[in-house]
């Protein structure tokens, strides 16, 4: 378990951040490194086979702290998202040489298992599918998007035909409506990489519209999908 946090200024910014993205591992650009504080820097270490170290913080206080030459991104980033962990990629925003206050410090970059367009994450020879599974009154809808190619994909049917469609596509990453983790688990396991969504992102008419003005359409009967009720709201959930 990580020690308290002691809210120095750095820490305070640092928790801050960190609070726009709780579920993300928090690579916070100090120097020529990136380094990871508390709960982060014990899941970095073991995944990242780097030390674990303590840094000062606060009076006679210390905290957990793992890191890397910032050079080195490219080499660690894609070791995180691999073991199927958001990382949120907080950077300088200013020249610490011009200011004699705290560096201002910012998300620049979020990524996920399921959204990444690094070509040092993703693997060439193999679909980065992202999807999302609704489920309906008598059927599940699911779509897949792949952003590395645009390829976007959606279907409807029973639990063991979007079962066959998630095994056949193996998506990187599995949104769902945060109070169907019973029903996601049920049908489907717990072999995907899964992430909550609040669930008025699954309803048809946000859905609807997040579709038309993605795709700059009056209506989606141009795409054969019209009737696919639970696959517009699964398709919806990606964008």
């Amino acid at each position: 378990m990580a020690n308290e946090i002691v809210l120095t200024p750095m820490m305070k910014q640092f928790v801050d951040l960190k609070a726009q993205h709780p579920d993300a591992i928090l690579l916070f650009r100090c120097g020529d490194f990136y380094e990871t504080y508390s709960e982060d820097a014990i899941i970095a270490s073991e995944i990242l086979g780097i030390t674990l170290t303590r840094r000062a913080n606060g009076k006679e206080k210390t905290i957990e702290m793992a890191g890397f030459p910032y050079h080195s991104l490219d080499t660690y980033l894609p070791k995180l998202v691999r073991a199927g962990r958001r990382v949120a990629i907080c950077d300088q925003l200013e020249d610490p040489k011009l200011t004699k206050k705290l560096v201002k410090r910012g998300i620049t970059e979020l990524v996920t298992p399921g959204v990444s367009i690094n070509d040092n994450v993703l693997n060439h020879k193999e679909n980065n599918f992202l999807s999302a599974v609704h489920f309906g009154k008598s059927e599940c809808g699911v779509a897949f998007f792949d952003i590395s190619t645009g390829e976007f994909l959606t279907a409807q049917g029973n639990g063991e035909y979007i079962d066959k469609l998630l095994n056949n596509f193996a998506p990187k990453e599995v949104i769902y409506d945060r109070n169907k983790k019973a029903m996601l688990e049920g049908n489907f396991g717990n072999r995907f990489f899964t992430f909550e969504l609040e669930d008025w992102v699954f309803t048809e008419e946000s859905a609807r519209k997040r579709l038309l003005k993605h795709f700059e359409t009056q209506n989606l009967k141009g795409f054969g999908v019209d009737h696919l009720k639970s696959g517009i709201i699964a398709s919806g959930a990606i964008l």
